[in-house]
């Protein structure tokens, strides 16, 4: 675990590498997260990381931000709040402002379209890690199993919102847990 000399500034440089690292949305930063503020610095445990993602996808605004305001909240109050979440986007802010400065220089350019095309193959590859990682961790049985494939076919197939599926995966869950209360 590491000790910060001023928890705030801590806070703030901390999202700013996760936020530097996020490259394709806010999937992709959850393996460096999971790493950065579970294993390094135990601000979160594994299971609790996994709850703020599910409420982070549920709540209106990017998973990486909304993630990074709950552990900042949890970690300082509103004060910690706003510099993990200042800290995330502050990366991105500046890259983006660099490169919407050039692009419509370089974008037509072979080795660019290039670029961004290996840089999209990367992120799918972060995100299917990030998928694996947290089905691991959810999928525990049949039941569990069955819910997973039918959110992903809702959304993916029939086009259901995902808000609306997690809704349903978050009743189906509360049912699940007396059913098996019950049973117990």
């Amino acid at each position: 675990m590491i000790l910060p000399l001023n928890p705030h500034l801590d806070l703030f440089l901390t999202f700013a590498r996760i936020g530097v690292c996020t490259f394709g949305g806010g999937y992709a930063m959850l393996p460096i997260l999971q790493r950065e503020v579970v294993e390094k610095r135990a601000w979160t445990t594994e299971d609790e990381l996994m709850d703020y993602y599910a409420i982070g996808q549920c709540t209106p605004g990017v998973i990486a931000v909304n993630t990074a305001t709950f552990i900042g909240y949890r970690q300082r109050g509103i004060s910690g709040a706003i510099c993990a979440t200042a800290g995330v986007i502050f990366p991105s802010l500046v890259i983006i402002i660099v490169i919407a400065a050039f692009i419509q220089q370089f974008a037509h350019l072979p080795v660019v379209q290039n670029a961004f095309s290996g840089v999209r193959i990367a992120v799918c590859a972060l995100v299917v890690q990030s998928v694996w990682k947290l089905a691991k961790k959810s999928v525990v049985d049949l039941p569990t199993a069955l819910l997973l494939l039918i959110t992903f076919a809702a959304v993916a197939f029939f086009g259901i919102s995902p808000v609306v599926m997690v809704i349903f995966a978050g009743a189906a869950g509360i049912l699940l847990g007396l059913v098996r209360r019950r049973r117990g």
